[in-house]
């Protein structure tokens, strides 16, 4: 028997004549621990990087190691914790690419608790809802991959049959703990190397971060996405920043890393700006069909259910019934349309503003589910699609004659309800693959989603306005110790209010549209061929816009991917290989998540001593900070990552 694609269907791990615990009192607590745990650490590291990882595997690896401390348990119940954690980890995306555009437009001086509690959690709730008539026809009648759900399943799997990891992950968040510490606690080093010469009229720059979060990002995502990071931000830096120096005049004073910093903050991010609205136009384009045939496949298979009758579908392809999925979409939009309303102190602006999210919220939730299983959670681009979102928006709301004053919160808040829906849709589809291999029952999986996205909810507001106050966003909160940049929100509040000011770097933004479109056309030739390597534009166009300084160590990490899979494929030990390729990707999730919990642990005493670090030797130590101790560390880090992705 096959499904609609011609392929054989998936045998589940667990039949589906079984019927094991799934939804139970420890998977509720460890789940809802585990979003919030996840939901920090990825909140740092989107402030610091703008770029987040999934967190579903270091979740099923956890919660198989605590789990295991039960008598009874299982591996649903473990599917379960880890579908709740990564929800946590995916809201997260959504909010801080998003929400701190507020602080930086001065809409808000703090993060106001309840207005971000309800806009996250509806968001993400809203994006559980719009990708569950979309769950047949994506993962069960396609042929995507979702490559992260695939290898969340295989984790569990392993683990169900004794495997190991846990330590991989652990000593990588060791790792990860005690290099942040030593640099943001200590400040025995400096966390980045730059530098720029003038050469004539123009600049040379050259930079680099120096966090091994960042070399892991590179290492999961793989080489081909990092080197495409790293070329947008070569693109930007190494070309377009000195070409523009040589024909403009330098300020008066201002030193050549000044004078190139000062270029890519006001004028040439913004070609990153104009590649993020045609990718993610060009991503709606090209899914469109496939978005008409699986709303279409699932209404046909609600209605066949409808005759039949629930008990004769198989427990693994029950989901939510469409009929309460209907229900809960209008009740979460209510509060929504209160929040706007309270913003803009408009009714008829927060009416509209509602009417525009539920729409593009379906339209790009879709996207990204789908997209999730073509490049995997870590690698979809929200950021293109919410940018699309907000451009869109804003020349809306410009057109409806919404001034300056309250147009620029609108559109943003519209974006970030899109944004937290589009994290959760492609992280919502990748637990699902998950599910489907092990044989766990959708409903369940998609009740705990909604329990994770509700949790992380509660906590987001806290760990932004505690990073906030101790770091700075954007701004430094002390000269000694550098703000988190967020990039993402920093050039949404731009292009927010650069539209209703009408000072937007239109050249700009076309010219990253011609950018784009020549990326697009390469990628499609490279498809035509068969190309192993490939040119999604949103990968260039994230590094377009982002610090050249964070896309080397994500190349670096990424060069430390490619040696270690051409040692696997050319080995023939099949022990290490596996080994290898399992424990890299758990070593690698230790690096980000042990740095990111140190990163929010060490807020806590700067917020207590006024801005302050009372850890902080370097000043009573003259040769303190230095960049180099932090690069020989690094350096041995990425070492000892590629030994571990040996099998060593």
């Amino acid at each position: 028997m096959t499904d609609r694609t011609g392929a054989a269907p998936i045998e589940p791990y667990i039949p589906h004549t079984t019927s094991l615990p799934e939804i139970t009192v420890k998977a509720i607590v460890l789940g809802v621990g585990l979003s919030i745990l996840l939901a920090g650490a990825n909140a740092y590291l989107g402030l610091l990087a703008g770029m987040t990882v999934s967190a579903s595997i270091p979740a099923a690896v956890i919660s198989m190691a605590v789990l295991r401390m039960f008598k009874r348990s299982n591996i649903l119940e473990n599917n379960i914790v880890q579908t709740a954690a990564s929800a946590g980890e995916s809201l997260a995306a959504g909010v801080i690419f998003t929400f701190p555009a507020l602080i930086i437009l001065n809409v808000w001086t703090d993060f106001d608790y309840w207005q971000t509690t309800t806009i996250a959690a509806l968001g993400g709730v809203i994006g559980v809802l719009f990708t569950i008539p979309l769950r047949r026809a994506f993962v069960c009648e396609s042929k995507l991959k979702f490559p992260e759900g695939v290898a969340t399943a295989e984790v569990l799997k392993v683990g169900d049959q004794g495997g190991e990891g846990v330590k991989s992950l652990f000593v990588g968040g060791a790792i990860g703990a005690l290099f942040k510490f030593g640099e943001g606690g200590l400040g025995l080093w400096t966390q980045a190397i730059e530098g720029a010469v003038r050469v004539k009229s123009s600049i040379a720059y050259f930079g680099s971060n120096l966090l091994p979060a960042l070399i892991a990002v590179g290492y999961i995502v793989g080489i081909n996405i990092a080197v495409l990071v790293f070329l947008g931000g070569a693109l930007n830096w190494l070309v377009v920043v000195p070409i523009y120096a040589a024909n403009h005049p330098w300020p008066a004073d201002a030193t050549a890393l000044e004078w190139a910093g000062e270029i890519w903050s006001t004028r040439t991010r913004y070609i990153g700006v104009g590649a993020m609205v045609v990718g993610g136009l060009w991503a709606l384009l090209r899914l469109w069909k496939s978005l008409v045939a699986g709303i279409a496949s699932s209404v046909r298979a609600y209605r066949e259910a409808r005759i039949a009758g629930t008990d004769s579908i198989p427990r693994t392809e029950r989901d939510a019934p469409i009929q309460w999925v209907g229900v809960a979409l209008m009740v979460s939009v209510i509060p929504l349309f209160f929040v706007f309303n309270q913003v803009t102190g408009h009714v008829g602006i927060a009416l509209f503003m509602s009417v525009v999210m539920l729409v593009a919220g379906f339209l790009f939730s879709a996207v990204a589910a789908y997209m999730a299983g073509l490049v995997g959670s870590s690698n979809n681009p929200i950021s293109g699609v919410t940018i699309a979102t907000l451009l869109m928006s804003s020349l809306l709301l410009l057109w409806l004659g919404t001034d300056s004053a309250t147009g620029p919160a609108a559109a943003i808040l519209i974006g970030a309800v899109v944004c937290c829906a589009c994290a959760i849709g492609g992280d919502n589809m990748q637990d699902l693959k998950a599910g489907q291999i092990l044989g766990a029952t959708p409903r369940k999986q998609q009740i705990m989603q909604v329990v994770g996205v509700i949790a992380a909810a509660f906590v987001m507001a806290p760990i932004l306005s505690l990073l906030l106050n101790a770091y700075g966003i954007v701004d430094p909160v002390s000269p000694d110790r550098p703000a988190l940049a967020a990039p993402q929100a920093t050039l949404m509040a731009s292009v927010a209010r650069g539209v209703f000011e009408r000072n937007l770097p239109w050249n700009m933004v076309v010219m990253g549209m011609v950018v784009a479109v020549g990326i697009i056309a390469l990628d499609l030739v490279l498809e035509k061929r068969g190309s192993g390597f490939r040119t999604p534009v949103l990968a260039v166009a994230v590094g377009i816009y982002l610090p050249l300084e964070l896309s080397t160590p994500i190349l670096l990490g990424g060069l430390v991917s490619l040696a270690a899979h051409r040692w696997r494929r050319n080995t023939m030990d099949r022990e290490a290989k596996e080994t290898g390729l399992r424990t890299g990707l758990l070593f690698a999730a230790g690096l980000i998540t042990g740095e990111a919990i140190v990163g929010i642990l060490l807020a806590i005493p700067i917020v207590m001593n006024k801005g302050e670090n009372p850890l902080n030797i370097s000043a009573s130590v003259s040769w303190l900070p230095s960049a180099w101790p932090g690069a020989a560390l690094l350096l041995m880090v990425m070492v000892v990552l590629y030994r571990v992705a040996r099998g060593k």
